[in-house]
């Protein structure tokens, strides 16, 4: 870690902080998770560094990353993902994403499908249309946009007027069974996130049904156990490897949404031999 660094670069107009493990080494771009940022991959990265250069971007409205008043949906995350690659001058990197990181890779393979080498979506919010997730996010009314909207804001500015021990001791709180390497930069994302984020907040993203059959690379969905609250059902799992063959599934039991914080060794294992095979 000591040899890591961080830098910026402007992609898509945003000025965009990355950080990175650096090294003469195939490249593997991350894509962190709503609220999350780069750094919140670090124990993916201490893990794969000896093996792949990792760069670690901060999403718009996220980290250190410049955050504009618009932007924020797949197309414009993956745009900025896409003049990051190119910035950085990277050879078709793989793309690895978390949750609205996994969305946001899929969109880049998608629009993108020259600038990508391979893609790992960790749990994207692919919803069954009687999920509990989409239920609380999809199907609202205006109203009820608006006012989840300002009260999303204002739970964001509250969060951010903690400190960063009071969110880590939230964090060990609610997620017991996480190493404790994850809990510095997950409290230190909270606080540097910006409430424009929010700004598209009810608004419906491409239905994964209509991203999936245009993913042209190959593509590994990790997905958890819906009894633990991951979005991805293996029912939706099979559907997508059926309609694309280039999709193959890893399911990890014992895993909510945050795979791989809950079934780390499990995750590391299916991700490197999808990397090495890829």
């Amino acid at each position: 870690m000591s040899n890591w660094f961080s830098g910026d670069v402007v992609a898509n107009g945003c000025k965009i902080h990355y950080y990175r493990t650096g090294g003469d080494k195939p490249p593997v771009v991350l894509s962190h998770g709503f609220s999350d940022n780069g750094m919140c991959w670090i124990r993916v990265a201490k893990a794969l560094e000896e093996e792949y250069d990792l760069i670690m971007p901060d999403a718009r409205g996220h980290g250190l990353s410049d955050a504009p008043e618009t932007g924020y949906d797949d197309q414009g995350r993956a745009a900025d993902v896409a003049g990051l690659i190119k910035a950085l001058n990277l050879e078709k990197p793989a793309l690895i994403g978390h949750s609205m990181g996994a969305s946001t890779t899929a969109m880049a393979a998608v629009q993108y499908p020259d600038l990508v080498g391979s893609a790992v979506l960790e749990d994207p919010p692919w919803f069954d249309k009687n999920s509990p997730w989409a239920r609380d996010r999809l199907n609202l009314s205006p109203e009820e946009q608006k006012a989840e909207a300002e009260k999303r804001r204002a739970e964001i500015v509250e969060r951010k007027s903690k400190t960063v021990e009071e969110i880590a001791a939230a964090g060990r709180e609610q997620s017991p069974t996480w190493d404790e390497i994850e809990f510095g930069p997950w409290a230190e994302s909270k606080q540097q996130l910006s409430p424009n984020v929010i700004g598209l907040f009810g608004r419906q993203p491409a239905h994964w049904t209509e991203v999936v059959p245009k993913i042209a690379c190959p593509t590994l969905l990790v997905i958890g156990d819906p009894d633990m609250h991951s979005i991805v059902t293996p029912a939706i799992a099979q559907q997508a490897a059926e309609t694309n063959a280039l999709i193959e599934v890893v399911q990890l039991k014992g895993a909510g949404h945050n795979i791989r914080r809950e079934q780390f060794d499990g995750f590391v294992k299916a991700v490197r031999a999808f990397l090495a095979a890829h």
